[in-house]
């Protein structure tokens, strides 16, 4: 299931279930083990071993435009690095990086949205 919303503050991370997200956007509630998130809109995802992690597998999360200033990088139960070539080509297409744990990263989205930043979110199952 695929979750669009009008630009604004988007679809909202309301609570951490079965191991996963539960979304909100208007009327639609999904919830997704693991998690694409983007100021337009949601859907599931199926993420590759962290260590094997390249952008082609968080398919076309950052080619939204305007591009994000940076990609929330939720890594599971626990803080996880990406691998450094990836961050180096998320680097080089302008986008930052932040890693860290998956619920760290749900409740920053909450914060960076609610000030309308225009970021992104791969958030890897708890």
């Amino acid at each position: 299931m695929r979750v669009e919303r009008e630009r604004g503050v988007g679809p909202v991370i309301t609570a951490f279930s079965g191991g996963g997200f539960k979304v909100e956007a208007g009327e639609f509630i999904g919830v997704y083990r693991a998690l694409r998130i983007w100021p337009d809109g949601s859907e599931e995802w199926a993420p590759p071993p962290i260590e094997t992690l390249t952008i082609e597998a968080l398919g076309p999360l950052l080619a939204i435009e305007p591009r994000p200033e940076f990609l929330l990088l939720g890594t599971g139960a626990t803080m996880q690095r990406p691998p450094p070539s990836f961050v180096r080509a998320c680097e080089a297409l302008g986008i930052g990086v932040e890693a860290m744990d998956s619920r760290a990263a749900a409740r920053a989205w909450a914060v960076l949205r609610g000030e309308t930043r225009w970021v992104v979110g791969a958030l890897y199952p708890l």
